[in-house]
């Protein structure tokens, strides 16, 4: 098993609420055990001991406050009362990603994202498809973010397209809606938006970061096509590439939605 999979196969663990204090407390209980016992053992061998539980402790301590437990995307959409896109999610056609940037003080983990039609009970235009994505945001001091303080409008979550103008394929050209979910202190973004599989035989982003809508000042777009935040932007940012099945691409239904948008910079 490599580091990642290890990683995530603990980060699935559940502990209880006194897990970390209980198992310390019997490390430390066994330690006084074991002094008593200590006219059976040189004091080297004791001391060596000690110092051992001393270490088993702190990297218990380490170990429980890093496994912080994500829902799943389908979980999300459960919270967020979406029984059909909970559903959904559970498809093998769902994307897992599951991949972790680091900026300012937050971990940002790009969960996951499914597209297809009728897959949204709030969605009134149940005939066209439509891609939901699920991004986790936690605290790196382990601060827990709550629905009452935490500012849900001061961060943006958008799809990019390499060789597209970040201000012609976006949130507002999507029309996308999100809604903003917190539970046990980590704080979820379920974006709704237009399909995105039509630019899928392109490089296709999700962009995560502190501001409103993309413009040239949060955002560049190479020769090659690929965009990036600007070396400027100093705000939290985080940009994961979207795995999609090429094949689901509908290049004219790309280029028809560029073109309507008028937006080409």
């Amino acid at each position: 098993m490599n580091q990642d999979d290890y990683r995530r196969a603990f980060d699935t663990l559940s502990f209880s609420a006194d897990f970390q204090e209980r198992t310390a407390d019997l490390l430390q209980k066994r330690a006084r055990e074991l002094e008593k016992e200590c006219d059976k053992m040189t004091f080297g061998k004791t001391k060596k001991l000690a110092v051992l539980i001393a270490a088993c402790i702190a990297l218990l301590a380490v170990s429980v406050s890093a496994a912080v437990m994500l829902l799943s995307p389908s979980e999300v959409a459960v919270e967020a009362g979406q029984p059909l896109l909970a559903e959904a999610f559970q498809n093998p056609d769902a994307i897992s990603i599951n991949e972790t940037v680091e900026s300012g003080e937050f971990s940002i983990t790009m969960l996951g994202l499914v597209s297809g039609k009728n897959l949204d009970v709030l969605n009134q235009n149940l005939d066209a498809a439509h891609t939901y994505a699920v991004l986790a945001l936690r605290c790196l001091d382990g601060t827990p973010l709550e629905n009452q303080t935490f500012d849900f409008m001061r961060y943006t979550m958008t799809p990019l397209v390499s060789g597209c103008a970040p201000t012609a394929v976006n949130n507002w050209t999507l029309n996308a809606t999100a809604q903003g979910i917190a539970v046990d202190g980590v704080y979820y973004y379920l974006l709704d938006t237009e399909s995105i599989e039509m630019f899928a035989d392109r490089t296709v982003y999700m962009a995560f970061y502190e501001g409103m809508a993309p413009n040239n000042d949060i955002f560049t777009l190479a020769e090659d096509g690929s965009i990036s935040f600007t070396e400027d932007f100093e705000g939290v940012q985080a940009l994961f590439t979207l795995p999609l099945d090429p094949a689901k691409a509908d290049p004219d239904a790309a280029d028809a939605f560029i073109a309507d948008t008028g937006l080409t910079g």
